[in-house]
């Protein structure tokens, strides 16, 4: 096949599509293929009795960069979803992130010079290494337990003290009554779906998408079709596992659908390691709109083997000793690697954006308006 375009991106997704946005407006040539029947990756949504249901957990755009804002403004309209989260615990709900009503209902304080000196008297000093002394390190051992620990070994698969403390690694307390789940500016859900939006990102004239594309079933024709190739994939897959499989975790969605309100939030995360379930979603509340029907789905952490989806990268010694030969290697070549998988790191969808964005200046040889005009 003669090269006809001047770059073959393999993903659809927010990686992707926004390196073909930007360098299709820079009047390049883009192929963006997907082995997925839908483009949008894993933020793909579709409605069900007229419910916007996020097929792959729920995804809540938000952002401290008023550019990126704009950049994705020009395909979607955004309503004005602010998530609040909520834990169970056996029967108990609890307000989370951790704040003075999550203390007030554990511990019974009031203000924040309570919650902080009663969190003085648990905090433990020592090796904070791990994922569980770094948490028991900061709130104590009871709050990890209670709200940490089973959370933690059903999404990894592995205990808690296994884990490095970067997986956590972020403030765990707010010793005030905003139980805002986010701080970031600028937050919200596309009105008519992720795929609407994706849509309208890759429609442009410089722009060809294909779906049920098997990029390694088809590689050498591929790859013969564009000048410089973008891989959004598993960067250990795209070398054909040369140094050894990077270890990923993987998610299994049940949905169901029903009447009425079901549990009153977006989003129930339960921290019992005896419910096999880490979430349920009910999706009507990120549209913000009263209906009659409903749909729930219940998710579940899994391991990850060949035919599943690579949800989360497990970045532990091992693993990140292996991605580090695997990028050496991607330097020494002219393939572009990148987003969560390339990345082999966790990416909230706005630091996806920068990197390809990043990506595509570089490619350029110039720097763009991020929220360049149509």
């Amino acid at each position: 096949m003669k090269a006809g375009f001047d770059y073959l991106i393999v993903g659809a997704g927010m990686y992707g599509s926004v390196f073909a946005r930007t360098v299709a407006e820079a009047g390049r040539r883009a192929l963006v293929v997907d082995r997925r029947p839908h483009i949008a990756g894993n933020c793909f949504s579709e409605p069900v009795d007229g419910v916007e249901v996020h097929r792959y957990g729920p995804h809540i755009f938000h952002t401290r960069d008023a550019q990126v804002w704009e950049f994705v403004n020009r395909f979607a309209e955004f309503n004005r979803y602010r998530h609040r989260g909520v834990v169970r615990q056996g029967n108990q709900l609890y307000s989370f992130p951790i704040n003075l009503a999550t203390l007030q209902q554990v511990w019974g304080v009031t203000t924040p010079l309570e919650a902080r000196r009663r969190l003085e008297t648990v905090q433990q000093s020592g090796s904070h290494d791990s994922f569980e002394t770094w948490i028991v390190g900061e709130v104590g051992r009871e709050l990890y337990e209670r709200f940490f620990q089973g959370y933690t070994t059903k999404l990894w698969g592995r205990d808690p003290s296994e884990l490095p403390a970067s997986a956590i690694k972020r403030p765990l307390v707010r010793l005030t009554w905003d139980d805002s789940f986010f701080e970031d500016e600028y937050q919200g859900i596309p009105v008519d779906g992720y795929a609407r939006l994706f849509e309208n990102m890759l429609d442009h004239p410089n722009i060809k998408v294909q779906t049920n594309v098997d990029f390694f079933g088809n590689r050498q024709e591929l790859e013969a079709a564009a000048t410089s190739v973008v891989f959004t994939g598993k960067i250990d897959e795209f070398f054909d596992y040369r140094f050894g499989e990077l270890e990923y975790r993987s998610l299994r969605f049940q949905t169901t659908r029903a009447t009425g309100d079901f549990q009153g939030a977006a989003v129930v995360n339960y921290a019992d390691v005896n419910i096999p379930y880490t979430r349920v979603i009910e999706h009507k509340h990120f549209a913000m709109r009263e209906s009659e029907r409903t749909v729930v789905t219940y998710e579940y952490p899994q391991a990850y083997q060949q035919g599943r989806e690579a949800s989360y990268p497990v970045r532990d010694w091992r693993s990140v000793q292996i991605y580090q030969r695997y990028r050496r290697l991607a330097d020494e070549t002219s393939t572009i690697i990148g987003g969560r998988l390339g990345s082999y790191r966790y990416f909230d969808m706005d630091q996806t954006i920068i990197q390809a964005l990043a990506a595509a200046e570089r490619e350029l040889g110039q720097s763009l308006p991020i929220a360049k005009a149509a």
